[in-house]
């Protein structure tokens, strides 16, 4: 069946439907007293102001467009502020039946699901997270680049058979650097490197001499200082960005308190994780539909009565990075709820399963910390334990009253 032969009630009184390309709008108005219109315009400032003009001119309350790379964002910059209801959907939620597709039927497509109350939004938050999100992501890039050269450098140490990555378990920590430093210096004595190393050091000293009986030749030693110059610039950008980060930070003072409450979370995990989901929870029905979001949550796939796969759902990847990373660091905690939780799950689900079990715990919290602006409390590690243990009690007190037994007296009590 053709789209454009399928009726649906009408809820929205006047929408548009914009297809979105880099260089080119579609926009489709209709709605009730406007007669359905297709107009082209380009994606230059002028003319998406003048497509806002038009939009408004009609008396348009709903405009809906998918959300297709990022040539959605200017789009919606224009519109935003000027009264608009404005909805960016998913493309799989819209999928235009296969055949002659075009254009103006996507747009026109959208407009109809639109004004039928057929599309759900998706979350776009306030213009200074947004802004603040721009920050983290690209600090959390440079971190990754830095991460990258450092490891360009170990490379370069292997190929001249210097083997600190298999005596040092921190080549960039303190001993490892002393050691390089020497290196590029000019010095070559094993005996005088291996001394330079930290006390700690967990390897022998005749194997961290024997690890630097290599051969750093001049090419070795001018890849390393670039690449160490390259990390030091990177670093300088990423101190320039968090002093911003920690300006654009101070309203929510309080909500980084809070989060930072929760084991594994620190002031910048914190700082990141209101960067993508924001303070504003209403905006966010319950904790599932948030969990549901970030792709933290079981799917849902039955069929006739059969469960089929139980993946995550499709959510945001930055927001998933956080989570996960902070449910690896929540699991190495001391005698709290979420470590508990990971050790008892871990065995029979799997180290990948728990740690998203673990993630989905701590946004649940996260979520009602921020709403319910209330401190953390912690469950403690038996919590699990004696809640099974309450369980199991009422279980077997419902079974002794079904047979119509009584529980004896306890008489050594």
């Amino acid at each position: 069946m053709d789209n454009e032969t399928i009726d649906f009630e009408q809820v929205v009184a006047k929408g548009c439907g914009l297809d979105v390309h880099k260089e080119t709008v579609v926009a489709t108005v209709s709605g009730i007293g406007i007669k359905r219109e297709t107009r082209t315009f380009s994606t230059f400032t002028r003319s998406l102001k003048e497509l806002k003009e038009w939009i408004l001119s009609l008396g348009i309350t709903h405009v809906a467009m998918e959300s297709t790379g990022i040539y959605w964002k200017p789009v919606f910059n224009i519109l935003e502020g000027s009264g608009l209801t404005i909805l960016i959907v998913n493309a799989r939620h819209i999928k235009y039946v296969p055949g002659h597709k075009t254009d103006k039927k996507d747009s026109a497509w959208i407009s109809k699901l639109l004004l039928a109350g057929l599309l759900k939004g998706s979350f776009v938050p306030p213009v200074e997270i947004r802004q603040l999100r721009d920050m983290t992501r690209y600090r959390r890039k440079l971190e990754g680049a830095i991460t990258a050269e450092k490891n360009r450098m170990i490379k370069m140490l292997e190929d001249s058979n210097m083997k600190l990555s298999s005596v040092l378990s921190k080549v960039h920590g303190v001993s490892g650097t002393r050691i390089i430093d020497a290196l590029l210096e000019g010095q070559t004595d094993p005996v005088y490197l291996a001394s330079l190393c930290h006390g700690k050091v967990k390897a022998e000293q005749k194997d961290i001499i024997l690890a630097l009986e290599g051969n750093l030749t001049d090419h070795h030693k001018f890849m390393i200082r670039i690449i160490r110059q390259d990390i030091r610039q990177t670093e300088a950008l990423i101190k320039e960005l968090d002093a911003e980060i920690e300006k654009q930070l101070l309203p929510y003072a309080q909500e980084i308190a809070l989060l930072s409450q929760i084991p594994g979370v620190g002031e910048q995990t914190a700082g990141e994780l209101i960067s993508e989901i924001g303070v504003d929870m209403e905006v966010f029905a319950t904790d599932k539909h948030i969990s549901s979001w970030a792709g933290v949550s079981p799917g849902i796939n039955e069929s006739a009565g059969k469960k089929k796969s139980g993946r995550t759902t499709h959510g945001s990847k930055q927001v998933k990075a956080i989570l996960t990373e902070t449910a690896w660091a929540a699991s190495r905690t001391k005698n709290t709820f979420l470590s508990s939780k990971y050790k008892k799950m871990v065995g029979r689900r799997g180290k990948k399963r728990t740690i998203v079990a673990v993630a989905h715990a701590i946004l649940v919290i996260a979520y009602h910390l921020i709403k319910e602006k209330k401190d953390f409390v912690e469950l403690g590690a038996n919590y699990m334990d004696e809640k099974k243990r309450e369980a199991q009690l009422k279980y077997y007190q419902k079974r002794i009253e079904e047979l119509g037994a009584e529980i004896p007296e306890n008489k050594s009590a």
